[in-house]
């Protein structure tokens, strides 16, 4: 199974947003996808772009092949990974 790192398009008309998502190369643009490494935002100024590097090399050690945008988005964006969720505790009963 070729597997492809590229964008999927998410948004209204005329206001898209993308999602960096690892995916069959098969599969339709915005049809299934394996897992989401980050989001890309054209229309922000400047455009915002936020990738899981971690996340990215390793599906590149596994064989994926990033689209060429997907590969300059990569190169351009800001050595950042994902906030990691928070868990929130309950207060403490006395």
């Amino acid at each position: 199974m070729p597997v492809t790192i590229r964008l999927r398009r998410t948004g209204t008309t005329k206001r898209p947003s993308y999602r960096v998502v690892v995916a069959d190369s098969r599969s339709p643009r915005d049809g299934r996808f394996i897992e989401v490494l980050g989001h890309y935002s054209p229309l922000t100024q400047p455009p915002t772009v936020s990738i899981d590097r971690a996340k990215v090399d390793e599906w590149i050690k596994k064989g994926a092949q990033p689209s060429n945008t997907v590969r300059k988005l990569i190169a351009n964006a800001p050595n950042t990974t994902a906030p990691s969720p928070t868990i929130a505790s309950a207060p403490a009963k006395k």
